[in-house]
């Protein structure tokens, strides 16, 4: 068994994670899709170096931006992370918002086949020049299910279906019913971080702005003068867009920094429906708006509960 802190984004999972965790004596793993890309660290919020000092996590600055990182490979990644962490008689401790990450590892996705690396990224390639509508076309030709039954998302999810079925010779849709499990489901324990909506907002705007005040331009400024196009897998996340088109001249600072502002509260709003209609639903909840150290204690007396205590994992 495994805990898990979840909860949308700029509710404060890092700064509790980084508490329970030095309570606890465990690990951190990331469950950020965007948090794996190298350069990547101040529109995603990542953990500073100083407190990676203090707490060792995983599944950061794995990537570089131009490189997709799906949830299969997360499970992966994560699942020898956990083993090499429970080695070492600690707690590995899962924290995010990301909930396909979360997905992959207590209902994981299937066992892809076998593919030449070389048509692969030939096809990655011819994929990266279409826009979002003509791939939405060919996904629907290729994978109509998948494009009737579920929101398909952005280009790299767009891209992802097309290339599954054109390697493979089966749609995505057919993978994820038929296919083989990569491995079996983990138990993962829930921690939801819940908060005010309005106070959520507030701390949302802020922190974006904090973002902008810190040299989120800037950043996005090396990541293109380093080769990293507008449209890499890893330019998709919120903030990153908008600078690009900042910098581009496309686009008022002022206007980005709005546009960042209200996506970032609709990214929160489905993240918040996501994980409050889990299977199975949070085994905690956790009110924010606590002061940190009251948080933590409530985490840690109910992790000690459970039977599993700190530097071990029950049933994992």
């Amino acid at each position: 068994m495994l805990p898990a802190l979840v909860g949308p984004t700029g509710i404060g999972k890092t700064a509790l994670s980084l508490e329970v965790a030095c309570r606890l004596d465990a690990e951190v793993i990331s469950m950020d899709s965007r948090q794996v890309y190298r350069g990547m660290d101040i529109g995603t919020a990542k953990v500073r170096p100083e407190e990676r000092g203090l707490v060792a996590h995983h599944g950061l600055d794995l990537v570089d931006p131009g490189e997709p990182y799906s949830a299969a490979r997360f499970a992966r990644d994560a699942r020898e992370w956990i083993r090499e962490i429970a080695a070492r008689s600690r707690l590995p401790l899962l924290v995010g918002g990301t909930g396909f990450f979360l997905r992959a590892l207590t209902d994981p996705v299937f066992r892809e086949p076998p593919v030449e690396p070389g048509r692969r990224g030939r096809l990655r390639e011819w994929l990266t020049g279409r826009n979002p509508v003509e791939l939405r076309r060919w996904l629907a030709v290729l994978d109509p299910a998948r494009l009737a039954g579920t929101d398909p998302g952005g280009r790299h999810r767009l891209s992802r279906g097309i290339e599954v079925a054109l390697l493979t010779g089966r749609p995505l849709s057919w993978w994820h019913r038929e296919g083989p499990l990569d491995a079996e489901p983990l138990d993962v324990r829930l921690v939801l971080l819940e908060l005010d909506r309005a106070e959520l907002y507030r701390r949302i705007d802020r922190r974006t702005e904090a973002m902008f005040e810190a040299g989120l331009l800037d950043e996005v400024r090396c990541l293109l003068e380093g080769g990293v196009r507008p449209h890499d897998p890893g330019m998709t996340a919120t903030g990153y867009r908008e600078a690009a088109a900042v910098l581009e001249g496309e686009l008022a600072p002022g206007e980005a920094l709005r546009r960042v502002q209200s996506a970032t509260r609709r990214y929160a709003r489905r993240q918040l429906t996501w994980f409050r209609n889990q299977r199975p639903a949070p085994s905690l909840r956790i009110d924010v708006s606590l002061p940190l150290a009251a948080q933590a204690e409530r985490v840690e007396a109910w992790w000690r509960r459970t039977g599993a205590g700190p530097g071990g994992v029950a049933g994992a």
